[in-house]
């Protein structure tokens, strides 16, 4: 075999400290979830309820198996000198050939990049469809029970606040074991945290979905950074934002799986579904190359020769420029995002990202639920939101080519203010669009569609207008920010101990969204089709 096919396999098989380690540790999580499904398949005939119920003896077991596991796998995954790893890496810089066209290479990278995001975007997404089959079986408060005594919204609040974390962690972390290590890990918390659907108390949901955020959170951030390297100019934006934009097709699986499995298995169904799809993210990882900057680090100098070879991509020299960014950094961690030069572009991602939270996790998580509240059947409410979602799917596309033709800060710009506006439509309307079904699917395509457009373009803007150094802790705050928008959205839910309704929730995102366009106006540089050094020294100049 030649040396340079020899190297492209290694990149490709070659990801872990301690390969056995970690596919032991991979087989008791998964033998651990399986235990926990005997209890489940033992209530069918209560219609899977499980509340009251005492674990039993395969369900403890399971627990345990996954608490080895995890250890396990993580002991597999954490390279010697991890920290020092971290330091080295972010003194090299690589980028991808503006001259190298799209190859085989490419594709299946974006490919393997897009399943794996709609694996990711579907556990959160899941939340607005278990919460009220989670409140009718624990007697939480809710539209439909509002005599309840503990809110329904602590489940999508501890869910979200564990994706913030985890926006943040594994922004740094897949700088320390690496991009395709830091996807396994996600993967196997997938697949370990889909026990939520067999836990009997509310207390353990609340568990199970905080962890459950905390591996999705890094998703978007490992993701872009990869594909900033790998991807040339002209076709890195828009790029991006389709596969980032994939929210929307998530919201269409979910809300289709919701709608065809829930009547027969319960909302228990969907949060097990974390097996086998966590399963096959792992699988993909056959197809996603390590990042060369942390082969380099690693001194794996063949192996990122020949990953930088299979797609057009070089190592460079360090601009002047960044090395200043470089011992601003190391004196100031993440605050150093929020000092010159870099505050404009982290001001204008906080308050967009910041808006797509408070619509997401405001008006979109909670359309099920008060779709309910207007008259809706549990399976009318989730078809008409996977119709007004599938409605939605061009708005993907189209803003993705609006990127890459006219540029980012017009395309946030006109999302923002197209998402914003078409919200304001739910005001003064909220209640009468029980009756038009029509209508409330067509005004229900922007909001569903035009809001994954922004989280997709917000992710992908800070993985371009950030340096390479805090690159990956950029795009980690990018996605934390949408986050973040949740937990406030949520936080005051669950302190006013009610749902808001479809009006207020729209009031609430629309304003920050508008609000973001026009900051963009004044301070979002432009990033497409532009090199990533251009975009840097762009910034680093700014007064």
């Amino acid at each position: 075999m030649p040396r340079s096919a020899a190297g492209a396999k290694g990149a490709r098989t070659q990801g872990f400290e301690h390969p056995v380690v970690f596919w032991t540790g991979a087989v008791a999580c998964t033998a651990g979830v399986v235990l926990h499904l005997p209890m489940y398949i033992g209530a069918r005939h209560m219609g899977y309820r499980l509340n009251g119920t005492t674990p039993d003896a395969p369900m403890i077991t399971g627990m345990v198996a996954i608490a080895v596991g995890l250890a396990l796998c993580l002991y597999g995954l954490v390279p010697r000198g991890s920290g020092e790893i971290s330091r080295t890496a972010g003194r090299i810089r690589v980028r991808a050939l503006d001259d190298t066209p799209l190859r085989g290479q490419h594709v299946a990278l974006l490919v393997a990049m897009a399943i794996a995001v709609t694996i990711d975007v579907m556990k959160p997404t899941t939340l607005a469809f278990v919460a009220p089959g989670v409140a009718a079986e624990y007697g939480l408060k809710s539209p439909a029970h509002p005599h309840g005594h503990i809110p329904v919204s602590w489940l999508p609040l501890v869910g979200i606040a564990g994706t913030v974390i985890g926006s943040w962690v594994w922004g740094s972390l897949g700088d320390r074991i690496g991009r395709r290590a830091s996807i396994l890990l996600a993967g196997m918390l997938f697949v370990t945290t889909s026990v939520c659907g067999a836990m009997p108390g509310f207390t353990w949901n609340l568990v199970m979905c905080f962890a459950m955020g905390v591996g999705v959170g890094g998703m978007l951030p490992i993701t872009f950074a990869l594909l900033a390297e790998t991807i040339p100019a002209r076709h890195r934006g828009w790029l991006m934002v389709l596969i980032g934009g994939d929210v929307a097709g998530a919201y269409v699986i979910t809300s289709w799986l919701s709608g065809w499995l829930v009547p027969t298995y319960s909302w228990r169904i969907l949060w097990l579904l974390g097996l086998p799809t966590g399963l096959l993210l792992i699988a993909l990882n056959h197809w996603i190359p390590e990042s060369p900057r942390f082969l380099l680090a690693r001194g794996r100098g063949e192996e990122a020769a020949a990953v930088m070879a299979r797609y057009g991509a070089a190592a460079r020299r360090q601009d002047p420029a960044e090395v200043e960014v470089e011992r601003a950094y190391e004196r100031g961690g993440y605050l150093t995002l929020l000092r010159r030069p870099l505050v404009a572009p982290t001001a204008a991602i906080t308050v967009l990202g910041l808006g797509a939270g408070l619509v997401t996790y405001g008006f979109q998580l909670w359309v099920p639920t008060n779709l309910r509240a207007l008259g809706y059947s549990a399976v009318g409410s989730d078809y008409v939101v996977r119709n007004a979602a599938l409605l939605g799917l061009p708005l993907t596309v189209l803003t993705a080519w609006m990127y890459g033709v006219w540029g980012s800060r017009r395309t946030i710009v006109t999302v923002s203010g197209l998402t914003g506006l078409s919200l304001l439509g739910f005001v003064g309307t909220g209640g009468s669009l029980a009756h038009h079904h029509t209508v409330l699917s067509l005004l229900l395509v922007v909001p569903l569609s035009g809001v994954s457009s922004v989280v997709a373009v917000v992710a992908g803007y800070a993985a371009e207008v950030y340096p390479t150094l805090v690159r990956s802790r950029g795009t980690g705050l990018a996605a934390g920010m949408t986050k973040a928008g949740g937990v406030l959205i949520l936080a005051l839910t669950v302190a006013a101990a009610t749902v808001p309704s479809i009006t207020a929730t729209a009031v609430i995102g629309a304003v920050p969204l508008l609000l973001a366009a026009v900051v963009f106006v004044w301070v979002g540089p432009e990033t497409g089709g532009r090199e990533l050094e251009d975009i840097t020294r762009e910034v680093l100049s700014a007064p």
